[in-house]
């Protein structure tokens, strides 16, 4: 669809996009007034095609954007089997990252950040510069990529619980961006070996007594996080200098109640052993 419609960064009529239909400008209006309440809202485009999903996207993230902030990166979601199998999946999802979206390590986070919130495990890549839309094979992805990050996203479910939640719903709400707490940035030096490092990590996420709540390797997603860029790129995404991409879930979504105040992420096999941690405050 346009490679995407441009990435999402533009000006969008929907209804001329390869027959794509959108949300209605009433449906959009009221999904972005129950987002910034906090409060369950209705799905956008549950009964549409994929083409639907993205074209809808687009034009939300224009409608979000005066609000969040504007498009820093995208996020790759259903990037693992269990998150998959959550939400009835095949293949992963894509969506948007804003910019004030993202928080520091250990920033403190209402509890109840969203109107259905939840955390991951989670990882950014850092993209050095544009050539990476050439790349065919993760080697040639590393090439581009300047930096890791440890990352903990925070997605908001949004939808109430009567509505669907799936491929279409969750692409065409953006992959339910909400806020992410980001580590200090780990510069890639072998891209080589980084690739292998990214695939053998073991991710570690416990809650703020030390208590183990998941754990999951690199290969979980996709078979390495890298991946993910050649998924977001196959359906569309254009990616520049400076873009930030979410990998998508290293492990299962949790709950912020279970996490006793706080969450860390812990990554063994990255250079370091480098951990982020949230804090989730009444």
């Amino acid at each position: 669809m346009n490679r995407f419609l441009a990435s999402l960064g533009i000006s969008i009529l929907c209804a001329g996009s390869a027959g794509a239909e959108c949300a209605s400008d009433a449906a959009i209006a009221a999904f972005v007034a129950d987002f910034e309440a906090k409060v369950p809202t209705q799905a956008l485009v549950p009964d549409g095609t994929m083409e639907d999903a993205r074209c809808t996207q687009a034009k939300l993230s224009e409608a979000m954007q005066p609000k969040l902030g504007p498009i820093v990166g995208y996020k790759a979601g259903l990037t693992s089997a269990p998150v998959q199998a959550r939400f009835g999946a095949t293949e992963p999802v894509g969506g948007v990252l804003y910019e004030k979206m993202l928080l520091e390590d250990g920033a403190e986070v209402p509890m109840a950040f969203g109107a259905r919130p939840l955390f991951e495990a989670d990882l950014l890549l850092v993209i050095n510069d544009s050539q990476v839309n050439e790349a065919q094979t993760p080697e040639e992805v590393m090439a581009h990529v300047s930096a890791v990050r440890p990352f903990i996203e925070l997605p908001d479910l949004t939808v109430a619980e009567d509505q669907p939640i799936n491929g279409v719903t969750l692409t065409a709400m953006g992959v339910a961006p909400r806020l992410g707490v980001m580590g200090a940035e780990i510069p890639v030096e072998d891209p080589a070996a980084m690739l292998d490092a990214l695939a053998g990590m073991q991710v570690t996420v416990r809650d703020a007594t030390g208590a183990v709540m998941a754990e999951a390797s690199g290969a979980s997603v996709l078979g390495n996080p890298v991946n993910s860029v050649l998924w977001l790129m196959s359906k569309g995404y254009v990616l520049k200098a400076g873009d930030l991409i979410s990998v998508g879930s290293i492990g299962p979504l949790l709950p912020p109640a279970k996490a006793q105040g706080g969450a860390s992420v812990t990554y063994v096999g990255l250079p370091g052993d480098p951990t982020v941690s949230v804090v989730f405050t009444p």
